[in-house]
């Protein structure tokens, strides 16, 4: 194989290397001109508690209150 710096290839190379470069940047150039950002509508939540949502809570609230358990647990651990 033939040194390209002594034959004189190395032209080549560097056109091909900076014709990439340049087809990046009018890539690049090309999208953030004919890209225009989408404007979204602001988002509103319904804040109002529905009748099957206030039993899902009431619900919850039901079953989180301390129920009589089967096993008793000792106050104090044995060491």
């Amino acid at each position: 194989m033939k040194n390209p710096f002594e034959s004189g290839q190395i032209k080549n190379y560097l056109l091909l290397y900076a014709s990439v470069v340049v087809i990046m940047v009018l890539f690049f150039i090309a999208t953030s001109l004919f890209n225009e950002p989408k404007k979204h509508d602001k988002k509103e939540f319904n804040t109002e508690v529905n009748a099957t949502q206030a039993a899902k809570q009431q619900e919850r609230k039901e079953a989180l209150k301390p129920q009589e358990h089967k096993f008793k647990l000792l106050k104090e651990s044995y060491e």
